[in-house]
């Protein structure tokens, strides 16, 4: 995948400096088109870094810190809870 993702890095850094020639070539300004060229490039890796980093991160129980299952069944022990509301919530946490 990061060979894939490296591809077309360098092809779409490419295709901006043709365009930035073209643009010098008619005038234009050739460093505006090359970064209107790379901005979706860069939105496109941005976008696939967030997918990569969201799919293996989230919320992560520590050692030594309590999760949400276990608040709750010391709720139910504490008698803060009744049962109902403690069936209730440990089936809300498992889906």
């Amino acid at each position: 995948m990061l060979g894939m993702m490296l591809f077309w890095l360098v092809l779409f850094l490419i295709v901006a400096y043709f365009v930035y020639l073209d643009a010098n070539k008619h005038g234009m300004n050739g460093l505006l088109w090359g970064i209107l060229v790379l901005i979706p490039v860069a939105g496109i890796l941005f976008l696939i870094l967030y997918i990569v980093i969201r799919e293996t991160g989230g919320q992560k129980v520590l050692p030594g810190e309590k999760g949400p299952m276990d608040i709750l069944k010391e709720r139910y022990a504490r008698g803060e809870i009744t049962s109902e509301q403690f069936d209730r919530m440990s089936e809300d946490l498992k889906k």
